[in-house]
């Protein structure tokens, strides 16, 4: 396949919200309480989301795309030093086409990736309000702006199974695709209940009523793997890829396969080279320990059955998981940017990554799968209902983004060009 010839679909990518969202999306009649943009305490010459009393900005790590990297590191920055792509979707479609990025899931920031900074705070009914209005955002406002370049994706208010079916029957009304829930609930905050609970039924069923997808990001769980003291950074984040690894037994093991059949479950950011050496444990397990009288599984299937029927995985680059696609089922593993966070590929995602399936020997029916079919199926959504095929090829999409500047750039150069533009 000719690399101009590839369809892509990124299935994690991420976004700082604009600092607008809350004065057009949040209720009128609560306005004085909504999230407001304030000097960052830490650096006040960034600014940072006030909401309920705390403080909330975008570390650099959420926004390095196109920094030097000599530049990134975790200390908080403001919009007049990001790529304007990482808050202002009219910009980011076109940094998707220099990247020849057809369309892309968005997960929030400012919310938490599942929402879980919103859970965190004590007046619920405020936070209600900031999710909904991060969801008229982000579920429609810009769906609806730019047609099939985005893969709907919300939040729910996890901490209220009540209001959380009620949102999401409202977010299946707008076109939504999927849910991102915490990976591990336990591991958030005080702690959830775990999805063998029983507490989660009630979102597993209105999100298969509504062939709703659920999200599970990396990031929430980290707290679960205990480290020495010293380790900190590197340690995170080489080991994300352990937090997929429990989340995807807590979900196997909990018993919701067998009260839900059709239950979806994407695997966001944490690679695809766990899951060969996991299945095989699990099927070792299934035999070896049947002493215990698990039942955990619907009838007659194996864990293999179940992962590849009801799991999608997703990688950024991972040369040597591609190897196990056959163990592992090609329909079910799917690419992802990870724009602007500090592990996409952007604006080389299409070499870095043709490079990977051609050293892994993948047809061209095989790549297909990988770069768009696996995602577009999983997920429902139409990669070609607004965009006919041969427009959205990564050739056709760089093509009209030729003056697109998609060189380095510094965050001193970001914040001279946004202060002129604000003159």
């Amino acid at each position: 396949m000719n690399i101009d010839d590839m369809v892509m679909v990124s299935i994690d990518d991420h976004v700082v919200e604009p600092r607008d969202i809350f004065e057009k999306h949040f209720p009128k009649s609560l306005m004085h309480q909504a999230p407001t943009l304030t000097a960052h305490p830490r650096n006040p010459n960034v600014e940072a989301w006030l909401f309920q009393d705390q403080v909330v900005g975008s570390s650099g790590l959420n926004a390095v795309v196109s920094w030097p990297k000599e530049e990134w590191g975790m200390d908080p920055t403001g919009y007049a030093e990001m790529r304007p792509g990482v808050y202002d979707m009219n910009q980011r479609v076109r940094d998707m086409d220099a990247n020849g990025t057809l369309a892309a899931t968005l997960f929030a920031t400012f919310p938490g990736f599942a929402g879980t900074h919103l859970a965190s705070l004590p007046d619920k009914n405020l936070s209600l309000a900031a999710l909904k209005a991060f969801n008229d955002w982000v579920v429609g406002e810009v769906p609806d702006t730019h047609p099939g370049r985005f893969i709907p994706l919300g939040i729910i208010p996890f901490y209220d199974t009540d209001e959380s079916v009620t949102e999401i029957h409202r977010l299946a009304a707008m076109g939504c695709r999927s849910i991102s829930i915490p990976e591990t609930p336990y591991g958030v905050g005080e702690g959830y209940p775990d999805f063998k609970s029983g507490y989660w039924d009630p979102i597993f069923k209105a999100c298969v009523d509504h062939n709703i997808v659920l999200s599970l990001h990396i990031g929430g769980g980290m707290s679960l793997v205990k480290r020495p003291t010293g380790f900190d950074l590197d340690d995170m984040m080489v080991l994300t890829p352990l937090i997929s690894t429990i989340a995807a037994t807590d979900v196997m093991l909990s018993g919701a396969f067998q009260k839900f059949p059709d239950l979806k479950v994407a695997m966001s950011e944490g690679g695809v080279g766990w899951v060969a050496p996991w299945l095989d444990r699990l099927e070792r397990h299934i035999v070896n320990q049947s002493w215990t009288g698990a039942s955990f599984l619907p009838k007659g299937m194996t864990p293999t059955d179940v992962w590849k029927n009801n799991f999608l995985a997703c990688y950024i680059t991972e040369p040597s998981g591609l190897n196990n696609r056959t163990r592992l089922g090609i329909d079910t593993i799917a690419w992802e940017c990870d724009y602007p966070h500090s592990d996409s590929t952007w604006p080389h995602s299409p070499e870095v990554l043709m490079d990977e399936l051609v050293a892994a020997e993948l047809t061209d029916e095989e790549i297909d799968k990988v770069t768009f079919e696996n995602a577009a199926r999983f997920f429902g959504w139409d990669p070609f209902e607004h965009t006919p095929r041969e427009q959205a090829t990564v050739g056709a999409l760089r093509a009209r983004a030729e003056d697109v500047d998609v060189s380095e750039t510094s965050k001193q150069e970001y914040r001279r060009r946004y202060e002129l533009a604000g003159s």
